[in-house]
């Protein structure tokens, strides 16, 4: 497959470094890394795991009057 493909500076240094080191073609040097970075497996992730808090209403507050919940805790200017 032909294409046309824009590399960052940095990447084509590299590339054109290997290519010289090697004395292999350009077109062998970025399909040897294209395909050493396609089929190289990334390890694992550990799962995401929530830790769950504890809520609880202050004494004698209950989550069923909000209203009176946000007035206790922020005071009676909370608006």
């Amino acid at each position: 497959m032909r294409t046309t493909l824009t590399l960052d500076d940095d990447v084509a240094k590299l590339l054109e470094k290997e290519h010289r080191r090697s004395g292999s073609s350009f077109k062998q040097v970025v399909n040897h890394y294209l395909r050493l970075g396609l089929t190289t497996k990334q390890p694992a992730r550990k799962p995401f795991k929530v830790k769950p808090w504890n809520l609880q209403a202050p004494p004698g507050q209950s989550f069923d009057k909000v209203e009176e919940l946000i007035e206790f805790l922020e005071g009676p200017y909370h608006r």
